[in-house]
């Protein structure tokens, strides 16, 4: 057994069943590792960055951690922004970078770089194995630091020789750090603040948005009348039918602003106070009122489930939340093809429990709108904001959820970004519906031309924001990559073509003229 061997076969002992992959020359001893170790999918991309934000879908969908193969410090680079989202979503994620052999170093190779430098943005546990009989011992460290609460990166950096030297057997998995209770004393000060009579919000993030906290915090709201809300980008929620509502916090600052007034105390639960996305000029960059009084019910190392759930029995909540979404279908529509159209047809045609990948962006409000009285499904966001996230972001959720239905409703100026995740979609056979909402536009940007006060924009600035010139044939960029896919100009055929999508197993495309 070498090196590698015993890294692939440490990661299948500690639960990791997954690994997404981009290798180079220094990775080769672990390529051919992936044989010794069946428990272990392979699942090839073709660019960096679709790698790292399949290995985030995957994380959020499974709870744990897949591995990620990335080719020295370059490879990691261009995975980057997607490890950002992953950071930002607190996503359980082994990052494994190959590195030049530990002899070969001083030569300073064209392909030598800091690889523990452009880890170090992302990462919240780095390590360099420095022979191949620590390997084993290291990759269990790594999936431990991945999965200690609430989730993070581990990268894992892996010389070459490392992989090829002889070492011993693999290592078994280490115990989970975390997620850790909180005390009584804080159950009992959150209690009465929630009884007080004062108007109080309760701003969630992470698995509290799911299941039995989702449902506690419902418990919670029906007792004492608090608001509900999440981020603007929560990384995963539970909504639809069925499900305890909760309000989203609001994209722009002043929009922020007055979705907070009013508000006198704020409870977090594995989250962090409302600020702007960007500053601008004149805004507030802060968000919640000055007298608001901010206290955390958990931190996100600290288990939010188990927090909400004893302070629904503190308050002797009832049994069953007061709300719940009802199902309220929107009718298929006819006539001119828009964002309301594809929003209207998604809602209506979309089964139970899909996973929506989403990255509508300017688009997406009316889709939004519909999927809060849609069918029961789980919501992914982009946390990060680092655009280029939702396609990979499918492919690892279809691979952690091969049951279930995962539409991407995807800006084209984003989607152009991480296209090549298309072609895995093809050869894994993965059930996703990429619908392309085709403006020609990054038309975020054309708002935020004007919100943030610049100056003298004529057609050479403006030139920057558009995407005619040439136009992106999204079928045709599709087609080539393996995938069925289509085009749609009016309602009707839009509805059609999703119809037809919803029925049929594998990945499919369809391009929304709006």
């Amino acid at each position: 057994m070498n090196g590698a061997q015993s890294l692939t076969n440490t990661l299948v002992n500690c639960g990791v069943e997954v690994c997404f992959a981009n290798p180079g020359t220094s990775e080769m001893h672990f390529v051919a590792a992936l044989d010794s170790a069946p428990g272990l999918r392979a699942v090839l991309c073709l660019f960096e960055g679709v790698v790292t934000g399949a290995a985030d879908g995957y994380g959020r969908i499974a709870g744990k951690p897949a591995a990620t193969l990335l080719h020295l410090g370059p490879g990691l680079a261009n995975g980057l922004a997607n490890l950002h989202n992953a950071r930002r979503a607190a996503t359980p994620i082994v990052n494994v970078v190959g590195d030049h052999a530990t002899y070969h170093a001083r030569y300073d190779a064209p392909l030598a770089s800091d690889v523990a430098g452009f880890a170090r943005p992302v990462s919240s546990w780095i390590h360099s194995s420095t022979s191949a009989g620590n390997v084993a011992s290291d990759t269990a460290r790594a999936v431990q630091a991945a999965r200690a609460a609430p989730g993070g990166i581990a990268t894992l950096i892996l010389p070459a020789d490392t992989a090829w030297e002889p070492a011993f057997l693999p290592a078994q998995p280490l115990p989970d750090i975390g997620p850790f209770p909180v005390s009584a004393d804080v159950i009992e000060q959150i209690a009465a603040r929630v009884s007080n009579g004062k108007k109080t919000a309760v701003l969630l993030r992470g698995k509290v948005l799911q299941g039995e906290g989702l449902e506690a915090a419902g418990r919670i709201q029906a007792k004492t009348g608090v608001r509900l809300m999440c981020d603007t980008f929560a990384p995963q929620i539970e909504m639809g039918a069925g499900r305890v509502p909760i309000e989203r916090i609001p994209y722009f600052a002043e929009l922020i602003v007055d979705f907070m007034q009013g508000v006198e105390q704020l409870i977090l639960v594995g989250s962090n106070p409302p600020v702007s996305f960007f500053a601008y000029p004149g805004k507030p960059s802060w968000c919640s009122p000055e007298s608001c009084e901010i206290v955390h019910l958990a931190h996100p190392h600290q288990d939010g489930t188990g927090a909400l759930l004893a302070l629904a029995d503190a308050i002797d909540a009832p049994a069953q939340p007061a709300a719940r979404a009802p199902l309220k279908l929107p009718p298929l529509p006819t006539g001119k093809l828009g964002p309301r159209a594809v929003g209207e047809t998604i809602a209506a045609l979309t089964p139970d429990d899909a996973i929506f990948c989403d990255e509508a962006a300017t688009s997406g409000r009316p889709l939004a709108i519909c999927l809060t009285t849609g069918r029961p499904h789980t919501h992914l966001a982009l946390t990060g904001g680092a655009i280029g996230m939702s396609m990979p972001l499918s492919v690892g959720a279809a691979i952690a959820a091969p049951g279930r239905k995962v539409v991407v409703p995807y800006g084209d100026g984003s989607a152009a970004y991480t296209l090549q995740a298309l072609w895995t979609m093809a050869r894994e056979n993965l059930d996703i519906t990429v619908v392309i909402y085709a403006n020609r536009s990054y038309a975020i940007l054309n708002v935020e031309l004007q919100r943030v006060g610049a100056e003298g924009a004529g057609p050479k600035a403006l030139s920057m924001l558009d995407l005619h010139n040439p136009e992106m044939n999204w079928v045709q960029l599709a087609q080539g990559m393996g995938v069925e896919a289509s085009r749609a100009t009016t309602a009707e055929e839009f509805v059609a073509q999703y119809a037809s999508a919803m029925k049929q197993r594998g990945p499919r495309l369809i391009e929304a003229m709006i």
